[in-house]
Order: structure tokens, then C-alpha cells, then sequence
């Protein structure tokens, strides 16, 4: 099943926005087939898009992924 996801967070400034959309870029370098992930900063938001050929439940746990890793980042600045 094709299945996709759009995350947008806001945050107070485009400079933690920048920081945080860097912090996760690592996550999307090496991902299974069928399984693509972007991030971007825009202004003060971070948008990041999940595309799957997949499972439902390996949609809900790469996302689940993406947000704590984005937690993590903001805890750190």
C-alpha cells in the first residue's frame, strides 16, 4: 500500500528550525526500499514529508522515529 505523511512543526525562530531540520537530516540517508524521508527548514517551521510502498505500521513507526529524534534536537539547544 502507498501510504505518505507530511509533518510540520513551528518553532520560535528560523534559526532552531534550521538546527533541528539538520539534526534529523542523518535519519534520511539510509532507509529501506520503498521508504523515503525529507526534511526541510522553511522560515520558522520544519517540514518533513514520509513516503511509503509499505506496511501501515512502518509508516506509524517512522514517524514515531522522526519525532523523537526531533524532541532530542530540541531538548539540546
Amino acid at each position: 500500500m502507498r501510504m505518505s505523511a507530511r509533518i510540520v512543526c513551528e518553532y520560535g525562530s528560523s534559526r532552531v528550525a534550521r538546527a533541528v531540520a539538520r539534526a534529523l537530516e542523518p535519519d534520511n540517508l539510509r532507509l529501506p526500499d520503498g521508504l523515503s524521508v525529507s526534511t526541510v527548514a522553511s522560515g520558522k517551521k520544519v517540514v518533513s514529508s514520509v513516503n511509503l510502498d509499505g506496511r501501515m505500521e512502518t509508516l506509524l513507526a517512522t514517524i514515531d522515529d522522526l519525532l523523537a529524534c526531533a524532541i532530542t534536537a530540541e531538548a539540546m539547544l
